[in-house]
């Protein structure tokens, strides 16, 4: 039986000093690659990493999205009553959720910061 503590190459050789020492060259850069990248990619996961502000953004989602649907919603539920009420059957539904969807952008837009709210013109 083969000796497992004794290397040999395939050609059955036994490995020399200089071959040690390719090894021990090529290991020693392989351990320098291996260095360098682990640090890359702790620079690249560190600025990556979730924030608070990545939770900010999703609740600013939420808000923006609750903003503008019930807007809509309410505009149908108005217009289903208006319906009831007058029995002006599709008219009602319709020009309720239209004036509802204008609604729910204009709270959009507010919320989102892009349009100022409504002020008072004080002129004496």
């Amino acid at each position: 039986m083969a000796d497992p503590t004794k290397r040999s190459e395939e050609n059955g050789k036994e490995p020399t000093s200089s071959d040690d020492a390719n090894l021990s060259a090529r290991l020693k850069s392989l351990d320098a690659r291996i260095d360098k990248a682990s640090a890359q990619r702790s620079k690249t996961t560190e600025s990556t990493a979730r924030s608070k502000s990545d939770s900010n953004a999703l609740g600013q989602a939420f808000r923006l999205s609750a903003e503008f649907v019930s807007g809509v919603v309410a505009g149908g539920i108005v217009g289903w009553l208006v319906d009831r009420l007058f029995g002006i059957s599709p008219w009602g539904l319709i020009v309720c959720i239209i004036l509802g969807f204008c609604a729910g952008m204009l709270n959009l837009l507010r919320a989102a910061g892009m349009l100022k709210g409504a002020r008072y013109d004080e002129k004496r």
